[in-house]
């Protein structure tokens, strides 16, 4: 068998972080990197476990897969770690499952599945953080904006979360390891970070200390802010537990932090909230929003709900509606609610029905859309700096990028453009993107 790989990646950032990762550690081993997966010999699908219908997609896109006796398919990630030898009832063909904290390991197994075609290898142990996994890049396509992994793991027990069981307590890396890979990235041409963790402003709670008043995760964001050729400053994803006055206060003192926060709410019912077992109720979320924008009166601010959640009555509902119309959130991820195993919400069972769930799913969605609109043609007249990333999918001498609040812009320019951050006049939007010119 030929050693041409094939990874394919389901759910979030952290799932496209490790693919990457992952990409760079096999093609040191050896391994070509394709594509496409019909060129592919191996195929790996990189999982997510949040919802049951994504872990249904992978098992039917490895199955399909499976039917080529000539390819073979593992399973790693989220999905790995949740359902373990499981997937082999439901994937016959699946011969590797590693869950997301054995990643590293991925190209000795994989040489031991090309000399021996008859085994199976399952790895869903406990792992510490692999230093040299955390940190890989390819170094052939590093990119403008690159994503940072600062942690793993997760200490919170949201009812309804599968995350503490696929990736396990938190560890954190090393602030020097994360100093040293950001600025081998800024020799290298990137000029955005995005920093990520399960719960990113968790990071070293408990385990390092704060300094002047300012948490592990504050200290890291000033010692970003320090490398000069890093230009902008994201993260993702925090918990509203973790914004204290020490990061609300970094969106006033530092300049590379970008005006823009992803803040999950998931409900605006203090009792769904407890319900969900989240740390926090409405009105310190609403507080929190408002310090924010006392700081930053222009800030893009972006959110998380779970609609049907179990008990959620109408007036619970309600309160969430009456929390965005308050809030005027410009995104939103909305989802419905599914049980998913070994949560403690899994007990309480499904007593919302779909057609109700998405009901209140198409609401929220139009209120969202109404807002994005809103915010957006704001923007029309103005002029925003832009990180250009790289040509758009569409249209000849289109490109695209973002700006500091992470709203898409799409311009006509030059190839010789990408990797700058150049001021685009804002001629018009959609509830996604603006349209704009190079000034």
């Amino acid at each position: 068998m030929e050693k041409r790989v094939y990874i394919r990646t389901y759910g979030c950032q952290m799932n496209e972080r490790e693919s990457e990762g992952l990409r760079a550690v096999l093609g040191d081993c050896g391994y070509e990197i394709v594509s496409d997966e019909q060129s592919a010999d191996i195929i790996l699908l990189n999982t997510c476990s949040i919802r049951e219908q994504a872990e249904a997609k992978a098992i039917g896109k490895s199955n399909l897969i499976g039917k080529n006796r000539e390819k073979f398919v593992g399973i790693i990630g989220c999905m790995a770690q949740n359902l373990g030898e499981t997937i082999y009832k439901k994937s016959p063909h699946t011969r590797l499952i590693v869950g997301p904290n054995g990643l590293e390991k991925i190209p000795e197994y994989l040489d031991q599945l090309i000399r021996n075609p008859d085994r199976r290898i399952m790895d869903i142990a406990p792992h510490v953080i692999d230093k040299r996994f955390a940190a890989a890049h390819d170094t052939k396509k590093v990119k403008t904006s690159v994503f940072v992994s600062i942690m793993q793991g997760c200490n919170m027990r949201c009812a309804y979360c599968i995350v503490p069981k696929t990736r396990g307590p938190e560890q954190y890396r090393s602030m020097e390891d994360i100093i040293d890979e950001v600025r081998w990235l800024a020799g290298r041409g990137t000029q955005e970070i995005t920093l990520l963790g399960q719960i990113v402003n968790h990071y070293g709670m408990g385990k390092m200390p704060s300094i002047g008043g300012k948490s592990p995760f504050v200290q890291l964001l000033e010692k970003i802010q320090d490398i000069d050729s890093i230009r902008r400053i994201r993260f993702m994803s925090p918990h509203p537990d973790g914004f204290k006055g020490d990061l609300i206060d970094a969106y006033g003192n530092l300049s590379k932090l970008c005006p823009h926060v992803h803040l999950p709410l998931q409900s605006g019912s203090d009792k769904i909230l407890r319900a969900m077992k989240r740390s926090y109720k409405r009105e310190q979320f609403l507080s929190i929003v408002a310090a924010l924008r006392e700081k930053v009166p222009t800030i893009s601010i972006s959110t998380d709900i779970i609609v049907g959640f179990p008990g959620e009555t109408e007036e619970d509902f309600q309160m969430t509606c009456d929390l965005f119309d308050g809030v005027k959130f410009d995104m939103a991820f909305i989802f419905k609610y599914s049980p998913r195993p070994g949560t403690v919400a899994e007990r309480l069972g499904d007593q919302i029905c779909q057609e109700i769930k998405e009901k209140r799913n198409q609401i929220l969605l139009k209120k969202v859309e109404q807002y994005s609109k809103a915010y957006n043609e704001s923007m029309v007249g103005t002029v925003k700096e832009v990180l250009v990333e790289g040509r758009a999918r569409r249209g000849t001498g289109q490109f695209e990028g973002h700006t500091p609040e992470h709203k898409k812009v799409i311009f006509k320019g030059t190839e010789d453009r990408i990797g700058q951050i150049i001021d685009v006049y804002i001629e018009g939007s959609t509830i996604s993107t603006f349209l704009g010119k190079i000034i």
